[in-house]
């Protein structure tokens, strides 16, 4: 897992806010700040005037618009993407990738020579064994969890070190495969800073579940593996459980807010206190992971009652178990071209009339827009490339006519969450409930002709209002901290890859005229085909076809098909047998009595009656 923080796009652009305190601001709040603002007690979700105050010379930018932190997002990760064997590298929010380096490990793993470990060579290419990169396999790269191993990290090493078959359960070839990908993690942090200028924090483990939480341990810039063991083994206690325990459950990746709430009431025994500030989410009483595993009667059935029922994932109980444990089964995905959804979403202090909500739909339909044109939009190259064939360097066509579309979504979904009223007491009770509907995509958000400007104005007006008034109806009343556009249920388009919804063979037809014009057919005006007719000679078969030249000129044609030939063909005799077919042959059997020309027999009846014809 690498993570990439955000106030580093900011930090890439100007190098003098790496020494200073930097946060970023969206509405009223600081979503995030650099680790300088962190050590003079800045912290994410805080109001920006508390900021202000603990932190009188701290720089605040603007987040609002996300486009360069999503920039940036590709960019690291289609640079990360090119080291992967196997494709599978996948993206977590603007800031995360994991990346399942396993096929790599065990190729390497099988390379290592163990009686000279301190001048390694970690090998990126099947390939190529030139490119790679020079390590000491007598350590593990960075910091790890625990600092104290028991597994010496010296020689004499332990038995099966370079045992490639091992499981989870076999410390010494788990470590040595550990110790693999924590090299390989230094080689791809410093690769990333060196060609795309951001530092970054990696944690290094066998599944998403650890490898994410691990890395949380030694920021900034730094890399962190959990050790071995990760199975409870006497003596020694499972690392991986003595890890997880000091965690809160809601930290937990996989555990929801909802479902972290549910199990801090039923170990407290009360609701959960939340902090009255104006973040959502924030509580004042922590519940670990221990505390919930220790609980009496704690386990996959009570769960499951738990957090289970309408709309619940089937097992989630057994689900939330194992991540309580350390267990994620959750692999690496492969590399999406297209993603599975694009949504936009905003937070309200408050939202409770038609007029706000309208030019807060119109806001967001913009953005989606956007990035829909943005992420889903690819250059048609080869309607660029027959452009410029056909009209030289200056005719090309605009670039709405050489985009095509490779997903299109096929469901909008618009979601809320409302306040609920307040109390007989004046106060307001916590809720992270939303509320949503659902319909087909219309036809006008693939338009490419109109601006995003136009189209969203449509947008709300035909399709998000009276979606809206389906969640609130108009008598209703209601105030909004939040609301979500999502274009979501993608549908690959014609492509010419499997994954594509048909093969496209657009390009095939517009690329038709210029790739077969070495090839067509057509009415020359400096050569002439003639018809030899030896009837008259002393041998009536024979037969052929003469390319005689009107003149001397650059446009003259030799039997290969060359321009520019000097060399005239006078006369081509070709025996018949050496290209006609036995079919073909027999075609040609019948002479006309009349003009003694050479008939097929399926024409000479038409060809006769031509001849009775009057003059």
């Amino acid at each position: 897992a690498s993570l990439i923080q955000y106030a580093a796009v900011f930090e890439k652009s100007d190098q003098k806010l790496c020494y200073r305190p930097l946060a970023v601001q969206q509405k009223q709040i600081i979503v995030t700040c650099n680790y300088e603002a962190r050590r003079r007690g800045l912290y994410k979700l805080q109001r920006v005037t508390e900021a202000r105050k603990q932190c009188p010379e701290v720089i605040i930018v603007l987040g609002e618009d996300l486009n360069r932190f999503r920039n940036a997002s590709k960019e690291n990760y289609n640079f990360l993407r090119k080291f992967a064997w196997s494709s599978k590298v996948e993206r977590l929010g603007f800031d995360e990738v994991f990346i399942d380096v396993t096929d790599m490990v065990d190729y390497n793993l099988e390379l290592i020579n163990p009686n000279a470990l301190q001048s390694s060579f970690f090998h990126l290419s099947r390939y190529d064994p030139t490119v790679g990169f020079a390590m000491d396999c007598r350590r593990m790269s960075g910091h790890t969890v625990p600092a104290d191993s028991a597994i010496p990290t010296n020689p004499p090493l332990p038995h099966g070190l370079f045992d490639r078959s091992v499981s989870g359960g076999d410390d010494a070839g788990l470590y040595m495969r550990l110790m693999l990908g924590s090299h390989l993690a230094q080689h791809l942090r410093n690769q990333l800073e060196e060609f795309q200028g951001y530092t970054s924090t990696v944690g290094i483990s066998t599944t998403k579940l650890m490898s994410k939480l691990v890395g949380n341990v030694n920021k900034p810039k730094g890399q962190t593996t959990l050790l071995p063991p990760y199975c409870s083994i006497v003596p020694y206690e499972s690392n991986v459980t003595r890890f997880l325990d000091d965690h809160d459950v809601g930290k937990i990746p996989g555990i929801g807010s909802k479902s972290a709430q549910r199990i801090r009431e039923h170990v407290l025994g009360h609701s959960a206190v939340f902090d009255t500030g104006l973040v959502h989410g924030i509580i004042t009483e922590s519940v670990s992971v221990r505390d919930v595993r220790l609980s009496p009667s704690m386990g996959t059935e009570l769960l499951e009652k738990l957090l289970g029922g309408r709309g619940a994932q089937k097992g989630i109980g057994a689900k939330v178990w194992g991540l309580l444990n350390g267990v994620d089964r959750a692999p690496v995905s492969r590399a999406r071209e297209v993603p599975q959804q694009k949504s936009i979403e905003d937070s309200y202090i408050r939202l409770d009339t038609m007029i706000g909500v309208e030019k807060e739909l119109e806001m967001l339909s913009r953005s989606l827009l956007s990035r829909l044109r943005e992420d889903l939009l690819c250059n048609d190259e080869d309607g660029e490339a027959l452009s410029r064939d056909n009209n030289g360097d200056n005719g090309a066509k605009s670039v709405s006519s050489t985009r095509q579309w490779l997903a299109c979504p096929r469901t909008l979904r618009l979601t809320t969450r409302p306040r609920p009223p307040l109390n007989p007491d004046g106060t307001r009770s916590r809720t992270f409930n939303r509320i949503s509907r659902s319909c087909d995509t219309p036809s006008l958000v693939l338009e490419l002709s109109k601006s995003t400007e136009e189209l969203s104005g449509r947008l709300v007006k035909e399709t998000l209002i009276p979606l809206f008034h389906k969640l609130h109806p108009e008598k209703s009343e209601w105030d909004l901290s939040l609301m979500n556009l999502c274009a979501t249920n993608m549908s690959l388009t014609a492509a010419s890859s499997k994954d594509g919804a048909g093969q496209d063979i657009s390009k095939m037809f517009r690329r038709q005229e210029h790739v077969l014009k070495d090839w067509k057919v057509g009415e020359s005006t400096n050569a002439t085909v003639v018809v030899k007719n030896h009837a008259a000679t002393d041998d009536p078969d024979q037969g052929g076809i003469c390319v005689e030249p009107d003149s001397a000129s650059d446009h003259e044609v030799d039997l290969a098909g060359t321009k520019g030939s000097q060399r005239k063909v006078e006369e081509c005799e070709v025996d018949e047998d050496s290209w006609q077919s036995d079919d073909e042959v027999a075609d040609f059997d019948n002479v006309c009595t009349t003009c003694k020309l050479p008939v097929p027999h399926f024409a000479m009846a038409a060809h006769e009656r031509f001849h009775d014809l009057p003059d």
